[in-house]
């Protein structure tokens, strides 16, 4: 194997540290780009019994997470954010097609936000995406898909709101 999860954990934390802004994420996003041509890393990290969220490393200083995930069948998920923080979608197996959208109205804990869609396009096996802090993004799937992500903090611990396409 070229590299571990380890060494690239190791090797966005040096980018992430020494650029904690979007230009940094964006080599992380190369990064993870080259990482998903990698065979056998992706082989090792997400493997037929890995679930739809399993984290691999989590960095103690910084806070961000690399997750494999492995979403079965097809699923349609909401608009949403990633709060203040950010994520990087790499697609290793499958296709996810991937909306934007425009917010229009701001969401509040009692009352989703209200959107409109911009733009869709595809992640295939080897792209890579970065979604800074607000963008928002809705991924659809159609058979089961494979993926690396990182989060600029483990998400399970953020309360996020809900928004509406209209």
């Amino acid at each position: 194997m070229t590299r571990t999860i380890e060494q690239f954990a190791a090797a966005c934390h040096e980018i992430l540290k020494a650029e904690p802004n979007p230009a940094g994420r964006s080599k992380v996003c190369a990064l993870l780009q080259d990482a998903l041509k990698d065979e056998q890393f992706v082989s090792t990290y997400i493997k037929d019994d890995t679930p739809e969220r399993e984290i691999l490393y989590e960095d103690p200083e910084l806070g961000f997470c690399v997750l494999a995930h492995h979403y079965r069948g097809a699923k349609t998920s909401p608009p949403h954010d990633h709060g203040p923080y950010w994520a990087i979608y790499g697609q290793a197996r499958g296709e996810t097609e991937m909306n934007d959208y425009e917010l229009l109205e701001p969401a509040t804990p009692d009352k989703p936000g209200k959107v409109r869609m911009t733009r869709t396009y595809k992640l295939t096996p080897g792209v890579a995406h970065v979604y800074n802090e607000g963008d928002l993004h809705s991924p659809k799937r159609v058979d089961s898909t494979r993926l690396i992500r990182i989060e600029g903090i483990n998400m399970e611990k953020v309360k996020r709101l809900r928004f509406e396409a209209v």
